[in-house]
């Protein structure tokens, strides 16, 4: 059965931000077109950043797809990680503040940054 892989930025019961990936099956569609069952979504936003745009740490505020459109974007980790993202790739950003947490920008969320000569071009679906 042919299935997508789901990557997906979320919150570790530790407070800090990691990244993990699922499969999803494709169970709909032909074998010519296959297709997931259909997700709900909550609308999209688009969003362009100029290069040297960077991002102080923060969290996720409603769980969303980052579709990346054009140029290319650094997602960093609390541990210093990071994984870059080009056209036609993507993540599901999940990454929300504890329940009954203050945030802290040492320990919970992720920062973005813009990389390389084209501006950042993203859609986010929420989720």
């Amino acid at each position: 059965m042919p299935q997508f892989t789901k990557v997906i930025l979320y919150t570790q019961e530790s407070g800090y931000a990691a990244f993990r990936e699922e499969t999803v099956d494709l169970t709909e569609g032909t074998p010519m077109s296959a297709l997931s069952p259909l997700f709900p979504s909550g609308g999209y936003q688009l969003r362009q950043s100029p290069v040297g745009f960077k991002s102080a740490f923060h969290v996720t505020t409603y769980p969303q797809w980052v579709f990346i459109l054009k140029g290319r974007m650094r997602i960093g980790l609390q541990d210093g990680s990071s994984r870059v993202f080009g056209p036609g790739e993507h993540f599901y950003s999940a990454d929300l503040l504890p329940d009954g947490a203050t945030f802290n920008a040492s320990v919970h969320g992720h920062c973005s940054a813009q990389e390389g000569d084209d501006p950042l071009v993203t859609v986010f679906v929420r989720g």
